[in-house]
Protein backbone atom coordinates (compact mmCIF):
# COMPACT_ATOMS: atom_id res chain seq x y z
CA UNK A 1 0.00 0.00 0.00
CA UNK A 2 3.08 2.38 1.03
CA UNK A 3 4.35 1.73 -2.69
CA UNK A 4 1.47 2.26 -4.81
CA UNK A 5 0.73 5.34 -2.68
CA UNK A 6 4.48 6.44 -3.28
CA UNK A 7 4.38 5.81 -7.32
CA UNK A 8 0.93 7.49 -6.92
CA UNK A 9 2.58 10.87 -5.85
CA UNK A 10 5.14 9.91 -8.49
CA UNK A 11 2.28 10.20 -11.26
CA UNK A 12 0.82 13.27 -9.93
CA UNK A 13 4.08 15.21 -9.52
CA UNK A 14 4.69 14.24 -13.04
CA UNK A 15 1.26 15.26 -14.50
CA UNK A 16 1.56 18.71 -12.09
CA UNK A 17 5.01 19.32 -13.39
CA UNK A 18 3.61 18.90 -17.44
CA UNK A 19 0.65 21.16 -16.99
CA UNK A 20 2.16 23.65 -14.70
CA UNK A 21 5.71 24.31 -16.53
CA UNK A 22 5.52 25.57 -19.56
CA UNK A 23 7.17 23.82 -22.26
CA UNK A 24 10.64 24.18 -22.87
CA UNK A 25 11.34 25.42 -19.16
CA UNK A 26 13.47 23.61 -16.66
CA UNK A 27 11.74 21.17 -14.16
CA UNK A 28 12.72 20.86 -10.60
CA UNK A 29 15.42 18.18 -11.09
CA UNK A 30 14.91 14.69 -8.58
CA UNK A 31 16.84 15.17 -5.27
CA UNK A 32 16.41 19.05 -5.56
CA UNK A 33 15.65 21.06 -2.72
CA UNK A 34 12.47 21.95 -4.91
CA UNK A 35 11.96 18.43 -5.91
CA UNK A 36 11.89 17.23 -2.51
CA UNK A 37 9.36 20.33 -1.65
CA UNK A 38 6.95 19.94 -4.21
CA UNK A 39 7.06 16.00 -3.78
CA UNK A 40 6.25 16.00 0.07
CA UNK A 41 3.15 18.55 -0.18
CA UNK A 42 1.57 16.35 -3.14
CA UNK A 43 2.28 13.25 -1.17
CA UNK A 44 0.09 15.20 1.87
CA UNK A 45 -2.54 15.82 -0.60
CA UNK A 46 -2.79 12.44 -1.98
CA UNK A 47 -2.98 10.93 1.82
CA UNK A 48 -5.71 13.43 2.17
CA UNK A 49 -7.77 12.19 -0.79
CA UNK A 50 -6.61 8.52 0.15
CA UNK A 51 -8.64 9.56 3.26
CA UNK A 52 -11.60 11.27 1.79
CA UNK A 53 -12.08 7.77 -0.53
CA UNK A 54 -12.06 6.28 2.58
CA UNK A 55 -14.92 7.63 3.79
CA UNK A 56 -16.27 7.52 0.84
CA UNK A 57 -16.11 3.55 0.75
CA UNK A 58 -17.26 3.24 4.39
CA UNK A 59 -20.58 5.12 3.28
CA UNK A 60 -20.99 2.79 0.56
CA UNK A 61 -20.83 -0.60 2.65
CA UNK A 62 -23.21 0.54 4.61
CA UNK A 63 -25.40 1.85 1.94
CA UNK A 64 -24.86 -1.43 0.02
CA UNK A 65 -25.78 -3.45 3.63
CA UNK A 66 -29.11 -1.67 3.98
CA UNK A 67 -30.38 -1.44 7.56
CA UNK A 68 -33.67 -3.05 8.91
CA UNK A 69 -35.39 -0.16 8.65
CA UNK A 70 -35.07 0.45 5.04
CA UNK A 71 -35.74 -3.26 4.64
CA UNK A 72 -39.40 -2.37 5.71
CA UNK A 73 -39.35 1.34 4.06
CA UNK A 74 -39.77 2.99 7.15
CA UNK A 75 -38.37 6.06 8.85
CA UNK A 76 -36.24 5.91 11.29
CA UNK A 77 -39.05 7.88 14.19
CA UNK A 78 -40.94 5.12 13.08
CA UNK A 79 -43.62 4.21 16.25
CA UNK A 80 -44.65 0.16 16.66
CA UNK A 81 -47.50 0.90 14.86
CA UNK A 82 -45.86 2.38 11.93
CA UNK A 83 -43.57 -0.19 11.83
CA UNK A 84 -46.16 -3.52 12.36
CA UNK A 85 -48.36 -1.54 9.52
CA UNK A 86 -45.18 -1.43 6.77
CA UNK A 87 -44.96 -5.05 7.73
CA UNK A 88 -48.76 -6.26 6.96
CA UNK A 89 -48.63 -4.20 3.30
CA UNK A 90 -45.00 -6.12 2.53
CA UNK A 91 -46.51 -9.09 3.67
CA UNK A 92 -49.04 -9.23 1.28
CA UNK A 93 -46.93 -8.46 -1.38
CA UNK A 94 -44.35 -10.55 -0.82
CA UNK A 95 -45.11 -13.58 1.56
CA UNK A 96 -44.08 -17.02 -0.19
CA UNK A 97 -47.71 -18.19 -0.43
CA UNK A 98 -48.81 -15.50 -2.99
CA UNK A 99 -45.32 -14.95 -4.60
CA UNK A 100 -45.72 -15.94 -8.56
CA UNK A 101 -44.98 -19.32 -9.70
CA UNK A 102 -42.15 -17.41 -11.86
CA UNK A 103 -39.93 -16.41 -8.66
CA UNK A 104 -37.63 -18.55 -6.75
CA UNK A 105 -39.23 -20.05 -3.64
CA UNK A 106 -35.90 -20.35 -1.78
CA UNK A 107 -35.10 -16.25 -2.37
CA UNK A 108 -38.72 -15.37 -1.85
CA UNK A 109 -38.63 -17.07 1.32
CA UNK A 110 -35.31 -15.75 2.44
CA UNK A 111 -36.49 -12.20 1.56
CA UNK A 112 -39.55 -12.56 3.94
CA UNK A 113 -37.93 -13.88 6.65
CA UNK A 114 -35.28 -11.23 6.52
CA UNK A 115 -38.88 -8.80 6.72
CA UNK A 116 -40.20 -10.73 9.81
CA UNK A 117 -36.56 -10.32 11.12
CA UNK A 118 -36.72 -6.78 10.89
CA UNK A 119 -40.08 -6.11 11.74
CA UNK A 120 -39.55 -8.11 15.14
CA UNK A 121 -36.47 -6.18 16.37
CA UNK A 122 -37.91 -2.67 15.53
CA UNK A 123 -41.11 -3.84 17.41
CA UNK A 124 -39.76 -4.63 20.46
CA UNK A 125 -38.19 -1.38 22.06
CA UNK A 126 -35.67 -3.13 23.61
CA UNK A 127 -34.05 -4.83 20.60
CA UNK A 128 -34.37 -1.56 19.18
CA UNK A 129 -32.68 0.26 21.37
CA UNK A 130 -29.70 -2.42 21.02
CA UNK A 131 -29.90 -2.66 17.20
CA UNK A 132 -29.34 1.63 17.01
CA UNK A 133 -26.40 1.05 18.58
CA UNK A 134 -24.94 -1.87 17.91
CA UNK A 135 -26.35 -3.29 14.80
CA UNK A 136 -27.29 -6.73 13.55
CA UNK A 137 -24.63 -7.46 15.46
CA UNK A 138 -27.55 -7.89 18.80
CA UNK A 139 -29.07 -10.84 16.66
CA UNK A 140 -26.09 -13.08 17.93
CA UNK A 141 -26.48 -12.11 21.40
CA UNK A 142 -28.72 -14.72 22.36
CA UNK A 143 -28.44 -14.40 26.23
CA UNK A 144 -29.49 -11.09 26.48
CA UNK A 145 -32.59 -9.97 27.47
CA UNK A 146 -32.78 -6.40 29.03
CA UNK A 147 -31.87 -3.01 27.88
CA UNK A 148 -28.74 -3.33 30.48
CA UNK A 149 -27.92 -7.47 29.22
CA UNK A 150 -27.60 -5.77 25.56
CA UNK A 151 -25.32 -2.13 26.71
CA UNK A 152 -23.17 -4.93 28.68
CA UNK A 153 -22.17 -7.17 25.75
CA UNK A 154 -22.28 -4.02 23.31
CA UNK A 155 -19.59 -2.00 25.62
CA UNK A 156 -17.86 -5.10 26.30
CA UNK A 157 -17.13 -5.70 22.87
CA UNK A 158 -16.02 -1.95 21.75
CA UNK A 159 -13.54 -2.22 24.74
CA UNK A 160 -11.79 -5.51 23.68
CA UNK A 161 -11.55 -3.65 20.17
CA UNK A 162 -9.85 -0.51 21.38
CA UNK A 163 -8.08 -2.48 24.33
CA UNK A 164 -6.70 -4.88 21.16
CA UNK A 165 -5.66 -1.58 19.06
CA UNK A 166 -4.10 0.33 21.84
CA UNK A 167 -2.12 -2.50 22.26
CA UNK A 168 -1.24 -3.02 18.86
CA UNK A 169 -0.01 0.17 18.42
CA UNK A 170 2.09 0.60 21.86
CA UNK A 171 4.06 -3.10 20.70
CA UNK A 172 4.58 -0.97 17.70
CA UNK A 173 5.66 2.06 18.56
CA UNK A 174 8.29 0.14 20.70
CA UNK A 175 9.75 -2.14 17.63
CA UNK A 176 10.61 1.02 16.02
CA UNK A 177 7.45 1.81 14.13
CA UNK A 178 4.79 4.41 14.18
CA UNK A 179 6.85 6.71 16.23
CA UNK A 180 5.82 9.67 15.03
CA UNK A 181 2.82 11.64 16.24
CA UNK A 182 1.91 8.91 18.82
CA UNK A 183 0.39 11.35 21.52
CA UNK A 184 -1.63 11.92 18.44
CA UNK A 185 -2.63 8.31 17.82
CA UNK A 186 -3.44 7.64 21.40
CA UNK A 187 -5.23 10.45 21.68
CA UNK A 188 -7.48 9.78 18.76
CA UNK A 189 -8.39 6.58 19.95
CA UNK A 190 -9.02 7.60 23.47
CA UNK A 191 -11.15 10.12 22.18
CA UNK A 192 -13.24 7.55 19.63
CA UNK A 193 -13.78 5.11 22.72
CA UNK A 194 -15.05 7.38 24.52
CA UNK A 195 -17.11 8.91 21.96
CA UNK A 196 -18.77 5.27 21.46
CA UNK A 197 -19.40 4.59 24.99
CA UNK A 198 -20.95 8.15 25.15
CA UNK A 199 -23.17 7.26 22.08
CA UNK A 200 -23.77 4.03 22.89
CA UNK A 201 -25.28 4.38 26.32
CA UNK A 202 -27.45 7.60 26.23
CA UNK A 203 -31.45 7.33 26.06
CA UNK A 204 -31.78 9.08 22.70
CA UNK A 205 -28.91 9.83 19.41
CA UNK A 206 -26.35 13.02 20.49
CA UNK A 207 -27.93 15.93 19.41
CA UNK A 208 -25.01 16.21 16.28
CA UNK A 209 -26.75 13.27 14.66
CA UNK A 210 -30.14 14.37 15.01
CA UNK A 211 -30.28 17.55 14.43
CA UNK A 212 -27.65 18.52 12.13
CA UNK A 213 -25.77 15.01 10.37
CA UNK A 214 -28.63 13.14 9.84
CA UNK A 215 -30.92 16.72 8.47
CA UNK A 216 -28.09 18.00 6.08
CA UNK A 217 -27.75 14.21 4.28
CA UNK A 218 -31.65 13.86 3.79
CA UNK A 219 -31.97 17.82 2.60
CA UNK A 220 -28.96 18.22 0.53
CA UNK A 221 -27.90 14.78 -0.56
CA UNK A 222 -31.01 12.58 -0.46
CA UNK A 223 -28.56 9.89 1.15
CA UNK A 224 -30.53 7.78 4.08
CA UNK A 225 -29.91 9.28 7.88
CA UNK A 226 -27.20 7.46 9.86
CA UNK A 227 -28.17 5.57 12.64
CA UNK A 228 -25.58 5.40 15.33
CA UNK A 229 -23.65 1.98 14.58
CA UNK A 230 -23.52 2.96 10.84
CA UNK A 231 -21.84 6.43 11.73
CA UNK A 232 -19.89 4.86 14.09
CA UNK A 233 -18.51 2.23 11.78
CA UNK A 234 -17.72 5.10 9.31
CA UNK A 235 -15.36 6.71 11.98
CA UNK A 236 -13.75 3.77 12.81
CA UNK A 237 -12.75 3.36 9.26
CA UNK A 238 -11.60 6.72 9.31
CA UNK A 239 -9.42 6.03 12.03
CA UNK A 240 -7.90 3.45 10.68
CA UNK A 241 -6.92 5.20 7.44
CA UNK A 242 -6.09 7.98 9.91
CA UNK A 243 -3.40 5.81 11.75
CA UNK A 244 -1.77 4.31 8.37
CA UNK A 245 -1.84 8.37 6.55
CA UNK A 246 -0.27 9.96 10.15
CA UNK A 247 2.14 7.04 10.16
CA UNK A 248 3.34 8.65 6.20
CA UNK A 249 2.85 11.92 6.79
CA UNK A 250 3.69 12.05 10.49
CA UNK A 251 7.78 12.72 9.82
CA UNK A 252 6.53 15.91 7.67
CA UNK A 253 4.07 17.60 9.65
CA UNK A 254 5.60 16.63 13.26
CA UNK A 255 9.34 16.85 12.92
CA UNK A 256 11.53 15.55 15.56
CA UNK A 257 12.58 18.06 17.85
CA UNK A 258 16.01 19.72 18.28
CA UNK A 259 15.94 17.30 21.87
CA UNK A 260 15.48 14.36 19.94
CA UNK A 261 18.11 14.72 17.66
CA UNK A 262 20.99 15.65 20.55
CA UNK A 263 20.06 12.73 22.59
CA UNK A 264 20.25 10.68 18.78
CA UNK A 265 23.83 11.96 17.79
CA UNK A 266 26.03 10.31 20.47
CA UNK A 267 24.35 7.04 19.98
CA UNK A 268 25.18 7.67 16.41
CA UNK A 269 27.98 8.77 17.10
CA UNK A 270 29.00 5.62 19.02
CA UNK A 271 27.50 3.19 16.98
CA UNK A 272 29.89 4.62 14.35
CA UNK A 273 32.95 5.02 16.71
CA UNK A 274 32.24 1.15 17.35
CA UNK A 275 31.95 -0.36 13.64
CA UNK A 276 35.38 1.70 12.46
CA UNK A 277 37.22 0.42 15.18
CA UNK A 278 35.20 -3.19 14.16
CA UNK A 279 36.56 -2.58 10.82
CA UNK A 280 40.44 -2.01 12.10
CA UNK A 281 40.53 -5.54 13.53
CA UNK A 282 39.07 -7.25 10.89
CA UNK A 283 41.86 -4.88 8.59
CA UNK A 284 44.31 -5.97 11.05
CA UNK A 285 43.83 -9.31 11.18
CA UNK A 286 43.56 -10.13 6.87
CA UNK A 287 46.66 -8.41 6.98
CA UNK A 288 48.86 -10.51 9.12
CA UNK A 289 47.36 -13.05 7.64
CA UNK A 290 48.56 -12.18 3.97
CA UNK A 291 51.95 -12.03 5.62
CA UNK A 292 51.98 -15.35 7.67
CA UNK A 293 54.62 -16.91 4.48
CA UNK A 294 56.82 -13.87 5.00
CA UNK A 295 57.07 -14.65 9.36
CA UNK A 296 60.74 -15.42 10.44
CA UNK A 297 62.27 -14.79 7.05
CA UNK A 298 63.80 -11.54 7.25
CA UNK A 299 65.39 -11.32 4.09
CA UNK A 300 62.05 -12.14 2.53
CA UNK A 301 60.13 -9.52 4.54
CA UNK A 302 62.93 -6.79 3.25
CA UNK A 303 62.36 -7.85 -0.46
CA UNK A 304 58.47 -7.97 0.08
CA UNK A 305 59.01 -4.30 1.22
CA UNK A 306 60.64 -3.20 -1.21
CA UNK A 307 58.55 -4.76 -4.12
CA UNK A 308 55.37 -3.21 -2.15
CA UNK A 309 57.40 0.71 -1.91
CA UNK A 310 58.30 0.11 -5.73
CA UNK A 311 54.61 -0.67 -6.77
CA UNK A 312 53.32 1.90 -5.01
CA UNK A 313 55.76 4.77 -6.63
CA UNK A 314 54.52 3.48 -10.08
CA UNK A 315 51.19 3.58 -9.32
CA UNK A 316 51.59 6.83 -7.55
CA UNK A 317 53.30 8.17 -10.50
CA UNK A 318 51.21 6.55 -13.40
CA UNK A 319 48.30 7.73 -12.28
CA UNK A 320 48.91 11.63 -12.31
CA UNK A 321 47.34 12.91 -15.88
CA UNK A 322 50.51 14.41 -17.06
CA UNK A 323 52.86 11.53 -16.47
CA UNK A 324 50.12 9.68 -18.57
CA UNK A 325 49.53 11.79 -21.48
CA UNK A 326 53.56 12.09 -21.56
CA UNK A 327 53.90 7.81 -21.69
CA UNK A 328 50.70 8.00 -24.30
CA UNK A 329 53.18 10.23 -26.94
CA UNK A 330 56.08 8.31 -25.98
CA UNK A 331 54.49 4.96 -26.71
CA UNK A 332 52.15 6.39 -29.67
CA UNK A 333 53.25 4.94 -32.75
CA UNK A 334 55.45 6.78 -35.59
CA UNK A 335 53.50 7.63 -38.73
Amino acid sequence: MLKSRQLVTGWVQSAFYAVWIRAGDPRPQPGSRQFNSDRRRIHVLVILAYLLYTVYEADWQIQVAGDFYRNLGASIDADERGINSKFRRLTVKFHPDKIAGSVDPQLAEAFYIRLKQSRDVLADPIKRFAYDRFGPDILGWRSSKTTYDYVFVGIRDTALYYFGTTAMLITLSVVGYLRAASFWRFTAIAAMFALEIYMTTRPEPPAILSHFINPFLVRFTGHAPYLQYQLLAVLRKVLLSFFIALAQVGPVLFPPGPSENKDATPEQLSRLEGLAQTSDQEVMRLLGLEMTPFAGNPTALQDLRAAMRHWLIDNTVKSNAQVRDAMGRVLQPRG
